[in-house]
């Protein structure tokens, strides 16, 4: 997690921001956070640049990195060297290891869980089919509350805390309530998600968030494309749904009322298929998994069963392509052409950096995106396509419950000083 992700935005993804420093107290927990952030965003430093990049002192610098140490979030790096003059200085670095951070996402096949250390690095990972849709709400919150106590149980086993756990939602969620406010894919209107999951999880359970599942994704695309430089994208989920995630100059944007990103909504086809929104032609019924399914295969085809596992059916589907599937291979073709008009729409009115295609859309890629990007480049008004490129993600289906988890971690560097697991 060495990116750079900015002066504001991706980077405070608690919402609420740092700590005030309105006394001793509050400023140490602000300077802490400074601290760590900055070794986060920046990667490894001497103390002394640290000092020089956060202005601080750097008596007050050696006192925040002991206490940081301490408390096993960062650790002694490598001798760095300035040149032949000068003593060499030891960088100090993102340690870590004995806590993490839990994300869960609600799709409409499956649940799946990551936790990530301090790192980034992945300790636990779970996937659960289920067919959401046709499950009562209750049920998969008892599901997914017996996935996290399965995985709070064995982090707490090998001595490693969790901080906290976010989980991913698709369709309208309102934040602060922890409420899926309306998700037509899997049917769910006004669910309490958090205070559900809460009161599954019982007394000693971390802290419960609630986001859309396309934003975390976002997220944990940004991570990866702000080591290119890249600080403006578009995520675009391929699921059952399609959704959007977009980052500007480093920011997640969310809208006036948090609900920016429901591009799957977009009418695109006015004479298309019917949409589970209630409208008709909605691009998610020309991109999304369903559209897919439905021209590769008839109804009664075992890869439309919910209850088979969503890879299994994608990877029966990649054996047919590859194999020269007639209405497989034109099916692709089919979703390729959608997703160049709508992402050229998506190019010309916001102009980002790149667009990054995520969940199905990768487990084909090679079949989709040269005749995307050939299709996108004549579609988009701007010359060059206004320097937006295509790309695949790397992260596949994992991208939103990874920002789940890099979301659950943020609470620690915004207040290093609330991470009670000290180093062993």
């Amino acid at each position: 997690m060495k990116a750079d992700l900015r002066e504001a935005g991706v980077r405070d993804m608690g919402r609420g921001g740092p700590p005030r420093a309105s006394d001793r107290a509050s400023l140490r927990r602000t300077n802490l956070g400074l601290v760590l952030r900055l070794l986060r965003d920046a990667g490894p430093r001497p103390r002394i640049r640290i000092a020089t990049e956060t202005g601080l002192p750097k008596a007050t610098v050696t006192n925040l990195v002991a206490e940081l140490m301490e408390r096993g979030l960062v650790r002694e790096g490598d001798i760095e060297r300035h040149g032949s003059v000068g003593r060499p200085s030891r960088t100090v670095e993102i340690d870590g290891r004995t806590i993490c951070g839990i994300g869960v996402e609600i799709s409409v096949d499956y649940l799946s869980l990551i936790a990530l250390d301090l790192r980034g690095e992945t300790v636990a990972e779970c996937h659960t089919p289920i067919d959401t849709r046709g499950c009562a709400p209750e049920i998969v919150l008892d599901r997914m509350a017996e996935v996290v106590r399965d995985t709070l149980h064995a982090l707490r086993a090998k001595g490693t805390h969790p901080v906290g756990v976010a989980v991913a939602a698709p369709g309208v969620i309102a934040t602060d309530t922890g409420v899926v406010s309306y998700a037509p894919n899997i049917a769910w209107r006004d669910v309490a998600v958090v205070d559900g999951l809460r009161e599954r999880l019982g007394r000693g359970a971390p802290p419960v968030t609630l986001e859309n599942d396309a934003k975390l994704g976002a997220i944990a695309e940004y991570l990866i494309a702000a080591e290119a430089g890249i600080h403006d994208l578009i995520y675009v989920t391929g699921e059952t749904g399609v959704g959007g995630g977009i980052i500007s100059d480093g920011r997640l944007l969310r809208g006036a009322a948090g609900f920016a990103g429901e591009i799957g909504h977009m009418p695109l086809d006015p004479g298309g298929e019917p949409c589970v929104c209630g409208r008709v032609g909605c691009w998610e019924t020309m991109v999304g998994l369903t559209a897919l399914l439905r021209r590769a295969a008839p109804s009664d085809d075992p890869v439309h069963d919910p209850t088979v596992d969503l890879e299994q059916r994608l990877t029966e589907l990649r054996r047919r392509a590859d194999a020269g599937d007639g209405a497989t291979l034109a099916a692709l073709e089919r979703i390729a052409d959608g997703l160049a008009l709508g992402t050229a729409l998506l190019a010309d009115v916001l102009n980002p950096r790149a667009i990054v295609l995520g969940g199905y859309f990768v487990h084909f890629g090679d079949y989709l995106i040269e005749r995307v990007r050939g299709e996108f480049a004549s579609r988009v008004m701007a010359p060059a396509a206004g320097g937006c490129e295509v790309l695949l993600s790397t992260l596949g289906f994992s991208a939103a419950a990874r920002g789940g988890a890099y979301l659950a971690l943020d609470r620690v560097y915004q207040d290093p000083s609330g991470a009670a697991v000290m180093a062993r």
